[in-house]
């Protein structure tokens, strides 16, 4: 199996034909969609879900399969399967459930939205959520930075998922100076194998 990161939040995974695409967010590059097969979104924000870089990909592979939160599928109209918590279906090939349910909160009750994480085989993308799943994860991508995330709510996320691998997601606030920071502090109070993946960059799951 095969991560690849792009700008933010945005990861691909593949395993030989199997192939799915998380969260083509507003500073995701096209070319994050060749070759997939299959596209999950978390939540309907703008760091998540670009529109019309989705429309566009969906003009170019009419087969495009794409999975979204009730709320996000209706936006997106036709042609978008719309999911609940705890549903389990084949996307690009892959085994996935859908978990959690709600967005972490920033401050009183905001953002109030849905937001699914997704267990893909494994690998685990809790979009902006801190939702712990009830099943092994195999590598967690970590949400580094965002209004609702601290340093250690990070930390306590991986210790309570146990993952073997961790990679930092959702980062685009962060300056280098930050990343390393993040990355420092992880390294050493995690648990858990942890390394980044630059932007466009790719890692396997031994």
């Amino acid at each position: 199996m095969l991560l690849t990161k792009y700008a933010h939040a945005c990861v691909r995974i593949e395993d030989g034909e199997k192939s799915v695409l998380i969260d083509p967010g507003c500073w995701t590059a096209p070319e994050a969609f060749e070759g997939v097969r299959a596209v999950l979104i978390t939540h309907g924000h703008a760091d998540h879900l670009d529109d019309d870089l989705l429309a566009a990909a969906r003009k170019a592979a009419p087969a495009l399969q794409v999975f979204a939160p009730q709320d996000v599928a209706d936006e997106l109209g036709d042609g978008v399967r719309p999911l609940t918590v705890g549903e389990q279906f084949e996307a690009g090939g892959f085994a996935v459930r859908a978990v959690g349910g709600r967005h972490a909160q920033v401050i009183d009750n905001h953002p109030d939205c849905p937001n699914l994480g997704y267990l893909v085989e494994g690998v685990y993308h809790p979009g902006d959520s801190l939702h712990v799943p009830d099943e092994e994860v195999r590598a967690l991508l970590l949400p580094a930075s965002g209004p609702w995330m601290t340093m250690r709510g990070a930390i306590e996320m991986v210790r309570a998922v146990r993952p073997e691998r961790t990679f930092p997601i959702h980062d685009a606030n962060l300056s280098e100076i930050g990343m390393a920071n993040f990355d420092g502090w992880l390294g050493e109070e995690a648990g858990t194998r942890y390394a980044r993946i630059a932007i466009g960059g790719s890692a396997p799951l031994d």
